[in-house]
Protein backbone atom coordinates (compact mmCIF):
# COMPACT_ATOMS: atom_id res chain seq x y z
CA UNK A 1 0.00 0.00 0.00
CA UNK A 2 1.37 3.52 -0.72
CA UNK A 3 2.68 5.08 1.94
CA UNK A 4 1.97 8.86 3.19
CA UNK A 5 4.83 11.10 2.31
CA UNK A 6 5.88 13.70 6.05
CA UNK A 7 5.57 17.49 5.82
CA UNK A 8 9.11 18.98 5.19
CA UNK A 9 9.71 20.66 8.75
CA UNK A 10 10.93 23.61 9.29
CA UNK A 11 9.37 25.06 6.05
CA UNK A 12 6.12 27.33 6.23
CA UNK A 13 4.29 24.77 4.16
CA UNK A 14 5.47 22.09 6.34
CA UNK A 15 4.43 23.49 9.45
CA UNK A 16 1.14 24.74 8.12
CA UNK A 17 0.84 20.72 6.98
CA UNK A 18 1.81 19.79 10.58
CA UNK A 19 -0.61 21.91 12.04
CA UNK A 20 -3.37 21.39 10.11
CA UNK A 21 -2.83 17.31 11.00
CA UNK A 22 -2.82 18.25 14.45
CA UNK A 23 -6.38 20.26 14.41
CA UNK A 24 -7.61 17.08 12.30
CA UNK A 25 -6.33 14.27 14.26
CA UNK A 26 -7.99 16.47 17.62
CA UNK A 27 -11.57 16.67 15.80
CA UNK A 28 -11.07 13.10 14.90
CA UNK A 29 -10.32 11.73 18.32
CA UNK A 30 -12.42 14.19 20.22
CA UNK A 31 -15.34 15.32 18.36
CA UNK A 32 -16.87 18.71 17.26
CA UNK A 33 -14.93 21.37 18.67
CA UNK A 34 -14.99 25.04 18.45
CA UNK A 35 -11.67 27.14 17.40
CA UNK A 36 -11.44 28.13 21.04
CA UNK A 37 -11.32 24.46 22.25
CA UNK A 38 -9.14 23.32 19.53
CA UNK A 39 -6.49 26.20 20.60
CA UNK A 40 -6.79 25.04 23.45
CA UNK A 41 -6.31 21.12 23.06
CA UNK A 42 -3.87 21.87 20.72
CA UNK A 43 -1.32 24.62 22.43
CA UNK A 44 -1.54 26.60 18.79
CA UNK A 45 -2.84 30.11 18.92
CA UNK A 46 -6.28 30.99 17.77
CA UNK A 47 -4.82 32.67 14.57
CA UNK A 48 -2.72 29.18 13.76
CA UNK A 49 -6.50 26.81 14.58
CA UNK A 50 -8.28 29.49 12.02
CA UNK A 51 -5.99 29.24 9.40
CA UNK A 52 -6.18 25.40 9.80
CA UNK A 53 -9.72 25.11 9.77
CA UNK A 54 -10.11 27.15 7.04
CA UNK A 55 -7.47 25.16 5.01
CA UNK A 56 -9.18 21.16 6.22
CA UNK A 57 -12.72 23.23 5.05
CA UNK A 58 -11.55 23.86 1.81
CA UNK A 59 -10.01 20.24 1.84
CA UNK A 60 -13.19 18.69 2.07
CA UNK A 61 -11.83 17.27 5.40
CA UNK A 62 -13.36 18.92 7.99
CA UNK A 63 -16.83 21.02 8.19
CA UNK A 64 -19.00 23.08 10.25
CA UNK A 65 -21.74 21.01 12.45
CA UNK A 66 -23.53 23.64 13.98
CA UNK A 67 -23.13 26.45 16.96
CA UNK A 68 -22.47 26.16 20.42
CA UNK A 69 -23.30 28.57 23.43
CA UNK A 70 -19.89 30.54 24.84
CA UNK A 71 -21.31 33.25 27.16
CA UNK A 72 -24.02 35.22 27.34
CA UNK A 73 -25.78 36.52 23.94
CA UNK A 74 -22.37 34.60 21.84
CA UNK A 75 -21.49 31.58 20.18
CA UNK A 76 -19.19 29.47 18.36
CA UNK A 77 -18.71 27.52 15.12
CA UNK A 78 -18.74 23.50 15.99
CA UNK A 79 -16.44 21.96 13.39
CA UNK A 80 -16.09 18.20 12.95
CA UNK A 81 -13.83 16.13 10.61
CA UNK A 82 -15.55 15.39 7.69
CA UNK A 83 -16.59 11.48 8.01
CA UNK A 84 -17.50 11.31 3.94
CA UNK A 85 -13.83 12.80 3.15
CA UNK A 86 -13.02 9.12 2.53
CA UNK A 87 -14.16 4.89 2.57
CA UNK A 88 -13.04 2.00 3.99
CA UNK A 89 -13.59 -1.64 1.88
CA UNK A 90 -13.55 -4.19 5.14
CA UNK A 91 -13.89 -7.64 3.85
CA UNK A 92 -13.90 -10.75 5.37
CA UNK A 93 -13.65 -14.74 3.25
CA UNK A 94 -13.89 -17.38 5.73
CA UNK A 95 -14.75 -20.94 3.80
CA UNK A 96 -18.44 -21.17 4.38
CA UNK A 97 -19.50 -16.72 3.78
CA UNK A 98 -17.60 -13.83 2.37
CA UNK A 99 -19.08 -10.73 4.47
CA UNK A 100 -17.81 -7.35 2.85
CA UNK A 101 -18.66 -3.93 4.57
CA UNK A 102 -18.32 -0.72 4.22
CA UNK A 103 -17.80 2.58 6.50
CA UNK A 104 -17.00 6.35 6.49
CA UNK A 105 -14.45 7.75 8.40
CA UNK A 106 -16.22 7.83 10.97
CA UNK A 107 -16.39 4.31 11.49
CA UNK A 108 -20.30 4.37 10.49
CA UNK A 109 -21.14 1.05 8.17
CA UNK A 110 -22.84 2.57 5.32
CA UNK A 111 -23.10 -1.02 3.12
CA UNK A 112 -23.28 -4.66 4.12
CA UNK A 113 -23.38 -7.38 2.09
CA UNK A 114 -23.57 -11.52 3.63
CA UNK A 115 -23.30 -14.02 1.09
CA UNK A 116 -22.35 -17.88 1.25
CA UNK A 117 -19.14 -19.07 -0.23
CA UNK A 118 -19.71 -20.95 -2.93
CA UNK A 119 -16.30 -21.06 -4.86
CA UNK A 120 -14.29 -23.96 -5.23
CA UNK A 121 -10.96 -22.53 -6.36
CA UNK A 122 -9.08 -19.41 -6.46
CA UNK A 123 -9.42 -17.52 -9.21
CA UNK A 124 -13.25 -18.27 -8.77
CA UNK A 125 -13.39 -16.97 -5.23
CA UNK A 126 -11.60 -13.68 -5.87
CA UNK A 127 -14.12 -13.24 -8.67
CA UNK A 128 -17.21 -14.01 -5.96
CA UNK A 129 -15.17 -10.89 -3.99
CA UNK A 130 -15.04 -8.96 -5.98
CA UNK A 131 -18.68 -9.14 -7.86
CA UNK A 132 -19.86 -8.95 -3.56
CA UNK A 133 -17.17 -5.60 -2.69
CA UNK A 134 -18.53 -3.74 -6.48
CA UNK A 135 -22.38 -4.71 -4.77
CA UNK A 136 -21.60 -3.35 -1.76
CA UNK A 137 -20.04 -0.03 -2.59
CA UNK A 138 -22.88 0.55 -5.33
CA UNK A 139 -25.31 0.00 -2.28
CA UNK A 140 -23.93 2.90 -0.65
CA UNK A 141 -24.29 4.96 -3.93
CA UNK A 142 -20.32 5.27 -3.95
CA UNK A 143 -17.39 4.89 -6.85
CA UNK A 144 -14.49 2.46 -6.02
CA UNK A 145 -12.60 5.90 -6.46
CA UNK A 146 -14.23 7.09 -3.43
CA UNK A 147 -12.83 3.87 -1.47
CA UNK A 148 -9.10 4.85 0.11
CA UNK A 149 -8.34 1.89 1.26
CA UNK A 150 -9.23 -2.16 0.85
CA UNK A 151 -8.58 -4.41 4.02
CA UNK A 152 -8.80 -8.30 3.66
CA UNK A 153 -9.39 -10.58 6.14
CA UNK A 154 -8.10 -14.63 5.32
CA UNK A 155 -7.47 -17.87 6.40
CA UNK A 156 -3.71 -18.22 6.59
CA UNK A 157 -0.60 -16.03 6.47
CA UNK A 158 0.29 -13.14 3.50
CA UNK A 159 3.20 -13.93 1.76
CA UNK A 160 5.14 -10.51 0.49
CA UNK A 161 7.35 -12.59 -1.90
CA UNK A 162 4.71 -14.81 -3.71
CA UNK A 163 1.91 -12.86 -3.17
CA UNK A 164 -0.42 -15.52 -1.79
CA UNK A 165 -1.14 -17.27 1.44
CA UNK A 166 0.00 -20.14 3.26
CA UNK A 167 -1.44 -21.98 5.44
CA UNK A 168 -4.87 -21.83 4.05
CA UNK A 169 -5.83 -25.18 3.52
CA UNK A 170 -9.72 -24.75 3.63
CA UNK A 171 -9.47 -22.14 0.74
CA UNK A 172 -8.96 -24.57 -2.45
CA UNK A 173 -6.05 -22.61 -4.61
CA UNK A 174 -5.21 -19.52 -1.75
CA UNK A 175 -2.10 -20.68 -1.86
CA UNK A 176 -1.55 -19.98 -6.04
CA UNK A 177 1.67 -17.46 -6.29
CA UNK A 178 0.06 -14.32 -7.60
CA UNK A 179 -3.12 -14.01 -5.56
CA UNK A 180 -2.94 -11.16 -4.16
CA UNK A 181 -2.18 -9.49 -6.80
CA UNK A 182 -5.68 -10.55 -8.66
CA UNK A 183 -7.36 -9.61 -5.44
CA UNK A 184 -5.61 -6.08 -5.94
CA UNK A 185 -6.67 -5.95 -9.30
CA UNK A 186 -10.22 -6.84 -8.54
CA UNK A 187 -11.07 -4.87 -5.83
CA UNK A 188 -8.49 -1.92 -6.25
CA UNK A 189 -5.33 -0.52 -5.13
CA UNK A 190 -4.51 0.29 -1.50
CA UNK A 191 -5.45 -2.92 -0.16
CA UNK A 192 -4.23 -4.69 2.59
CA UNK A 193 -4.36 -8.24 3.38
CA UNK A 194 -4.32 -9.73 6.89
CA UNK A 195 -4.76 -13.18 8.67
CA UNK A 196 -8.22 -13.01 9.67
CA UNK A 197 -7.70 -13.69 13.55
CA UNK A 198 -5.23 -11.49 14.34
CA UNK A 199 -8.35 -8.89 12.66
CA UNK A 200 -10.55 -10.32 15.30
CA UNK A 201 -8.09 -9.54 17.82
CA UNK A 202 -7.80 -6.39 16.86
CA UNK A 203 -11.73 -6.02 16.84
CA UNK A 204 -12.47 -8.07 20.09
CA UNK A 205 -9.43 -5.39 21.72
CA UNK A 206 -10.47 -2.24 20.91
CA UNK A 207 -14.73 -2.60 20.91
CA UNK A 208 -14.81 -6.43 22.02
CA UNK A 209 -14.29 -8.92 25.10
CA UNK A 210 -10.76 -7.43 25.43
CA UNK A 211 -11.23 -3.90 25.67
CA UNK A 212 -8.50 -2.75 27.95
CA UNK A 213 -6.39 -6.17 27.95
CA UNK A 214 -2.85 -5.60 26.79
CA UNK A 215 -1.70 -9.12 26.57
CA UNK A 216 -4.23 -11.73 25.15
CA UNK A 217 -4.93 -14.19 22.48
CA UNK A 218 -7.97 -14.13 20.62
CA UNK A 219 -8.59 -18.35 19.75
CA UNK A 220 -11.03 -18.51 16.52
CA UNK A 221 -12.63 -22.06 15.98
CA UNK A 222 -14.91 -22.57 13.03
CA UNK A 223 -13.87 -24.91 9.73
CA UNK A 224 -10.34 -23.73 10.78
CA UNK A 225 -8.53 -22.89 14.35
CA UNK A 226 -6.22 -19.80 14.32
CA UNK A 227 -5.37 -17.45 17.06
CA UNK A 228 -4.57 -13.51 16.96
CA UNK A 229 -2.04 -12.38 19.59
CA UNK A 230 -1.98 -8.65 20.88
CA UNK A 231 0.33 -7.41 23.11
CA UNK A 232 0.30 -3.68 23.95
CA UNK A 233 -1.91 -2.52 20.93
CA UNK A 234 0.41 -4.58 18.28
CA UNK A 235 -0.59 -7.81 16.18
CA UNK A 236 2.04 -10.32 17.38
CA UNK A 237 3.08 -11.61 13.98
CA UNK A 238 6.58 -13.59 14.77
CA UNK A 239 9.91 -14.14 12.50
CA UNK A 240 7.54 -14.97 9.43
CA UNK A 241 3.95 -13.76 10.19
CA UNK A 242 2.56 -17.17 11.34
CA UNK A 243 2.30 -16.81 14.76
CA UNK A 244 -0.83 -17.98 16.29
CA UNK A 245 -1.43 -20.83 13.01
CA UNK A 246 -2.11 -22.95 16.58
CA UNK A 247 -4.03 -25.64 14.37
CA UNK A 248 0.00 -26.89 13.44
CA UNK A 249 0.34 -27.63 17.22
CA UNK A 250 0.57 -31.35 17.83
CA UNK A 251 -2.20 -33.23 19.34
CA UNK A 252 -2.80 -36.75 19.67
CA UNK A 253 0.19 -37.91 17.40
CA UNK A 254 4.18 -36.85 17.41
CA UNK A 255 4.59 -38.70 13.91
CA UNK A 256 3.62 -37.47 10.44
CA UNK A 257 0.48 -38.94 9.05
CA UNK A 258 1.92 -38.93 5.50
CA UNK A 259 4.61 -41.68 4.17
CA UNK A 260 7.86 -39.23 3.07
CA UNK A 261 7.16 -37.52 6.45
CA UNK A 262 6.64 -34.17 4.77
CA UNK A 263 4.07 -31.82 7.29
CA UNK A 264 0.16 -32.04 6.78
CA UNK A 265 -1.59 -29.83 5.10
CA UNK A 266 -4.35 -28.97 8.17
CA UNK A 267 -1.90 -29.19 11.32
CA UNK A 268 -3.06 -31.57 14.39
CA UNK A 269 -4.60 -29.54 16.72
CA UNK A 270 -6.91 -28.66 14.16
CA UNK A 271 -7.94 -31.41 13.27
CA UNK A 272 -8.81 -32.89 16.72
CA UNK A 273 -10.61 -29.23 17.38
CA UNK A 274 -12.34 -27.42 14.75
CA UNK A 275 -16.06 -27.79 14.13
CA UNK A 276 -16.40 -30.66 12.15
CA UNK A 277 -14.55 -32.98 15.49
CA UNK A 278 -17.79 -31.77 17.39
CA UNK A 279 -19.88 -33.73 15.11
CA UNK A 280 -17.11 -36.56 14.99
CA UNK A 281 -17.08 -36.66 18.53
CA UNK A 282 -20.78 -36.53 18.78
CA UNK A 283 -21.38 -39.51 16.23
CA UNK A 284 -18.61 -41.76 17.51
CA UNK A 285 -21.03 -41.54 21.05
CA UNK A 286 -24.10 -42.51 19.23
CA UNK A 287 -25.84 -38.96 18.16
CA UNK A 288 -25.73 -40.26 14.52
CA UNK A 289 -28.54 -37.50 13.60
CA UNK A 290 -25.69 -34.68 14.32
CA UNK A 291 -25.16 -32.84 10.91
CA UNK A 292 -23.25 -29.25 12.08
CA UNK A 293 -21.71 -27.83 15.26
CA UNK A 294 -24.27 -26.23 15.59
CA UNK A 295 -27.14 -29.04 15.43
CA UNK A 296 -24.84 -30.28 18.34
CA UNK A 297 -24.83 -26.97 20.20
CA UNK A 298 -28.65 -26.65 20.18
CA UNK A 299 -29.31 -30.35 21.37
CA UNK A 300 -26.70 -30.02 24.18
CA UNK A 301 -29.16 -26.32 25.05
CA UNK A 302 -31.98 -28.61 24.89
CA UNK A 303 -30.35 -31.17 27.40
CA UNK A 304 -29.51 -33.75 24.82
CA UNK A 305 -26.68 -36.04 27.50
CA UNK A 306 -24.73 -37.17 24.30
CA UNK A 307 -24.61 -33.80 22.69
CA UNK A 308 -23.63 -32.65 26.68
CA UNK A 309 -20.86 -35.37 26.42
CA UNK A 310 -19.35 -34.29 22.64
CA UNK A 311 -18.79 -30.67 24.30
CA UNK A 312 -17.29 -31.61 27.03
CA UNK A 313 -14.67 -33.65 25.00
CA UNK A 314 -14.19 -30.62 22.93
CA UNK A 315 -13.73 -28.23 26.31
CA UNK A 316 -11.17 -30.78 26.96
CA UNK A 317 -9.25 -30.20 23.53
CA UNK A 318 -9.59 -26.64 24.06
CA UNK A 319 -8.14 -26.87 27.68
CA UNK A 320 -5.41 -28.21 25.96
CA UNK A 321 -4.92 -25.34 23.38
CA UNK A 322 -5.41 -22.82 26.24
CA UNK A 323 -2.61 -23.93 27.98
CA UNK A 324 -0.09 -24.25 25.56
CA UNK A 325 -0.61 -20.56 24.78
CA UNK A 326 -0.81 -19.80 28.41
CA UNK A 327 2.92 -21.25 28.59
CA UNK A 328 4.46 -19.60 25.63
CA UNK A 329 2.96 -15.88 25.61
CA UNK A 330 1.41 -15.86 29.63
CA UNK A 331 -1.77 -13.82 28.46
CA UNK A 332 -4.47 -11.94 31.13
CA UNK A 333 -7.14 -12.77 28.60
CA UNK A 334 -8.01 -15.56 26.00
CA UNK A 335 -10.93 -14.71 23.99
CA UNK A 336 -13.02 -17.58 22.09
CA UNK A 337 -14.40 -16.63 18.58
CA UNK A 338 -15.46 -17.89 15.33
CA UNK A 339 -18.99 -20.19 15.47
CA UNK A 340 -17.04 -21.62 19.17
CA UNK A 341 -17.69 -18.82 20.34
CA UNK A 342 -21.44 -19.17 20.09
CA UNK A 343 -21.24 -22.11 22.22
CA UNK A 344 -19.04 -20.44 24.81
CA UNK A 345 -22.19 -20.79 27.35
CA UNK A 346 -21.86 -24.71 27.01
CA UNK A 347 -17.72 -25.15 27.02
CA UNK A 348 -16.55 -22.28 29.52
CA UNK A 349 -17.32 -24.17 32.47
CA UNK A 350 -16.03 -27.59 31.76
CA UNK A 351 -13.24 -25.54 29.64
CA UNK A 352 -11.82 -23.92 32.97
CA UNK A 353 -12.19 -27.05 34.47
CA UNK A 354 -9.67 -29.04 32.67
CA UNK A 355 -7.41 -26.02 32.19
CA UNK A 356 -6.71 -26.34 35.79
CA UNK A 357 -6.13 -30.04 35.94
CA UNK A 358 -4.14 -29.43 33.24
CA UNK A 359 -1.85 -26.80 34.52
CA UNK A 360 -1.42 -23.63 37.10
CA UNK A 361 -1.10 -21.07 34.40
CA UNK A 362 -4.60 -20.16 34.08
CA UNK A 363 -5.95 -17.05 31.85
CA UNK A 364 -9.44 -16.16 31.60
CA UNK A 365 -11.27 -17.41 29.27
CA UNK A 366 -13.94 -15.00 27.93
CA UNK A 367 -16.68 -15.51 25.20
CA UNK A 368 -16.25 -13.33 22.09
CA UNK A 369 -19.08 -10.53 21.87
CA UNK A 370 -18.25 -9.30 18.08
CA UNK A 371 -19.59 -12.54 16.86
CA UNK A 372 -19.74 -13.40 12.80
CA UNK A 373 -18.54 -9.35 12.82
CA UNK A 374 -15.32 -9.42 14.15
CA UNK A 375 -13.24 -9.78 11.34
CA UNK A 376 -15.18 -6.96 9.58
CA UNK A 377 -14.88 -4.90 12.74
CA UNK A 378 -10.98 -5.10 12.82
CA UNK A 379 -10.85 -4.88 9.07
CA UNK A 380 -12.68 -1.75 9.58
CA UNK A 381 -10.50 -0.41 12.35
CA UNK A 382 -6.57 -1.05 10.70
CA UNK A 383 -8.43 0.55 7.87
CA UNK A 384 -9.29 3.36 9.37
CA UNK A 385 -6.26 4.28 10.57
CA UNK A 386 -4.22 3.79 7.19
CA UNK A 387 -6.96 6.00 5.58
CA UNK A 388 -6.58 8.60 7.72
CA UNK A 389 -3.14 9.46 7.00
CA UNK A 390 -3.61 8.84 2.87
CA UNK A 391 -7.10 11.14 2.67
CA UNK A 392 -5.15 13.88 4.54
CA UNK A 393 -1.96 13.55 2.05
CA UNK A 394 -3.92 13.57 -0.79
CA UNK A 395 -6.93 16.53 0.07
CA UNK A 396 -4.28 18.47 1.67
CA UNK A 397 -2.08 18.14 -1.28
CA UNK A 398 -4.43 18.88 -4.08
CA UNK A 399 -5.90 21.43 -1.81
Amino acid sequence: MAGVDAPTVGTPAGMRKINQRAVLDLLRRSGAATRPQVAKETGLSKPTVSQALLALEAAGLARPTGQTSTGTGRSAVLYEADPTAGYVLGVDIGREHIRVAVSDLGGAIVARRDERNSARSGAALVTAVGKIAASAIAEARLSAADIVVRVVGSPGVADPEKRCFRHAPNLPGWGRAGLIDDLEAELGPDLMVENDANLTAVGEGESGAARGASVFGCITIGTGVGMGMMVDGRVFRGATGAAGEIGYLPYGRTRSSSEDGTPPARGHLEEATAAQSVVRGARELGLGTAKSAREVFRLAREGDELARQALEAEADRLAYTVASVAAVIDPELIVLGGGMGTAADLLLEPLDRALRAFTPLVPKVVQGELGEDAVLTGAISVGLRAAEGLVFDRRVGAA
